[in-house]
């Protein structure tokens, strides 16, 4: 098994990327602002399953974070192979009420990080052949503040960018789960049970990273992991953008 750079790779999808990567034998660099959490997951990582495991603590936010990953990634001594695009947090507050320089730290974090960390993972995989994961959300295909508009992008480009680098032996998948049981909105304050979401709504992060790794290796340029969420996405796209927006609303992709 190749070798794989996850971002976000602390906690939640990040983490189950790195587990079930470990599982099959891949190398990993995991990249996450928190290096205490990496260490221990490394660790971890590294006493069960004997992979080798490096350290990036970085802050994607930061432009000297990105590009310290964005270096690794262009490293042609020591190749990756997958690069997953995972890092993200969500906002608590609605656009106009959110800071400002909040809402732009998520758009670097959401939408200039993964492309920088895409065009420097390029530069080692053209021609050689690889694959990139950007995690996006379903939230990508409905009207909901700069979360959705940040995941709409990461969608588009990873359909053109999937059939742009093809011929190079590139693949490109955009991962679009619902909502997935992770500490993603509990780091927005709301508590297990008051997300407004019901339970039949919920996916596994199991799950969800198993259809990601499974559809990046049959080039699939968007992944919608759980036949529900699939027909949710279908039927968005002949809803009025107004009752869309009023529904994602009630909770948080």
């Amino acid at each position: 098994m190749p070798s794989a750079l996850i971002t976000g790779a602390s906690a939640g999808l990040g983490a189950e990327f790195a587990r079930q990567l470990a599982r099959r034998r891949a190398d990993l660099v995991l990249v996450a602002r928190t290096e205490d959490a990496l260490n221990a997951l490394g660790a971890e990582l590294r006493s069960e399953y004997g992979v080798a495991i490096e350290v990036l603590a970085a802050d994607l936010a930061d432009e000297s974070g990105v590009e310290k990953v964005a270096e690794r990634l262009r490293d042609t001594t020591d190749p990756i192979d997958l690069l997953v695009n995972n890092a993200g947090f969500g906002l608590p507050l609605q656009f106009a009420d959110n800071d400002i320089d909040d809402e732009v730290r998520h758009l670097r974090v959401h939408v200039e990080a993964p492309m920088r960390l895409m065009h420097a993972a390029l530069q080692s995989m053209r021609g050689r052949g690889g694959r990139i994961i950007n995690v996006a959300s379903v939230a990508g295909f409905i009207s909901r503040s700069t979360y959705s508009a940040c995941k709409s992008w990461l969608i588009g480009f990873s359909r053109w960018a999937n059939a742009e680098y093809a011929s190079d032996g590139v693949t490109v998948t955009a991962l679009c789960p619902g909502f997935t049981h992770t500490s993603f909105h509990e780091r927005m304050g709301l508590a297990v049970g008051d997300e407004g979401v019901p339970g039949f709504l919920w996916l596994n992060a199991r799950d969800v990273v198993r259809a990601g790794l499974r559809d990046a290796a049959l080039g699939r340029s968007v992944s919608v992991p759980s036949l529900r969420y699939k027909l949710i996405v279908g039927i968005s796209r002949f809803l009025p953008g107004a009752l869309t927006s009023r529904v994602a609303r009630r909770g948080r992709v």
